[in-house]
């Protein structure tokens, strides 16, 4: 197998693209047009503390959670992508991060306005693979391999976010909890799709370009290490089930599943004729529910 050299493309300080100009127009309308949520337009009115702690306590402790863990995220791409180009960078440090934390701060005040404590985070520490994966990246041709799996993992857990608060706010409004619906849930859901739209547009952009070795690396590589957003161990693939089932989503499992990879499915697996949704994931899903059956027992 030989292995090709890195396209000037992905080198850092290239001349940019097509693909590289609408990213940066993308990623500067974002930040314009989407600046983290301001604290104060945040009304925490509940209407009943006890009942939306049992509804939906868990679902936002989770949420604050993910939210919150932003900067180990970030910790974790500057380990993982030693290169990036300037529009990643960009991306996450000066519009995702700012407003991922803003998401986290607010969730985590709401479940402390009802009474829970505040969801405890791990914003600092970065694992032994991702290290590993980091020392390799620095070949630039695996470096596009990595970038590839964080634009993946991206888009997933943007298509996750969207579907969940989108359930929440539901949820939200059935219970008549009307001031959380609109100035917590409403302004952080309006702000993820941009996010999935970047992620997205590089996925695109990048996978056209890598070399058959490097697509066939990606495939199993993320075969093998996929994981829900949020799950580092098996306490938190519960955590995830539990909020797949307060959602309502347990039923629709497979359908959840195909929503959160329809570009992945039509990137890495198009030649698959008629797989509805990659195993893996459906996988995942389905063991997040099993974990918190178990729990609950």
């Amino acid at each position: 197998m030989t292995i090709e050299p890195t396209s000037p493309r992905r080198r850092a300080g290239a001349a940019p693209t097509d693909v590289d100009a609408r990213l940066r127009e993308h990623v500067d309308r974002l930040g314009e047009q989407h600046p983290p949520i301001e604290l104060d337009s945040v009304d925490y009115t509940v209407q009943d503390a006890a009942l939306l702690d049992a509804r939906f306590g868990g679902v936002l402790d989770y949420m604050a959670r993910v939210e919150l863990e932003v900067d180990r995220n970030v910790l974790e791409l500057l380990t993982l992508l030693p290169d990036p180009p300037e529009v990643d960078r960009h991306f996450y440090a000066d519009v995702w991060q700012p407003q991922e934390i803003r998401h986290g701060i607010i969730l985590d005040t709401l479940q402390t306005e009802i009474g829970r404590a505040p969801a405890v985070t791990d914003t600092d520490s970065v694992g032994v693979k991702l290290k590993v994966l980091g020392g390799l990246a620095h070949l630039g041709s695996f470096q596009d391999v990595c970038r590839m799996l964080y634009y993946l993992t991206g888009m997933s857990t943007e298509r996750s976010a969207v579907l969940a608060y989108n359930a929440l706010h539901s949820g939200l409004l059935d219970l008549g909890e009307d001031a959380v619906a609109r100035t917590v849930v409403a302004p952080i859901r309006r702000q993820e799709p941009g996010h999935f739209a970047f992620y997205q547009l590089s996925a695109r952009g990048l996978w056209a370009q890598l070399a058959p070795w490097q697509q066939w690396m990606v495939r199993r590589m993320r075969t093998i290490s996929y994981g829900p957003v949020g799950v580092n161990n098996d306490e938190q693939h519960a955590d995830f089930g539990e909020v797949v089932d307060a959602l309502g989503l347990r039923d629709g499992i497979e359908e959840f599943a195909a929503e959160v990879t329809r570009v992945e499915r039509e990137l890495l697996w198009a030649r698959e004729d008629g797989l509805p949704v990659p195993a893996y994931v459906v996988d995942a899903f389905r063991r997040a529910v099993e974990l918190a059956d178990e729990r609950a027992a």
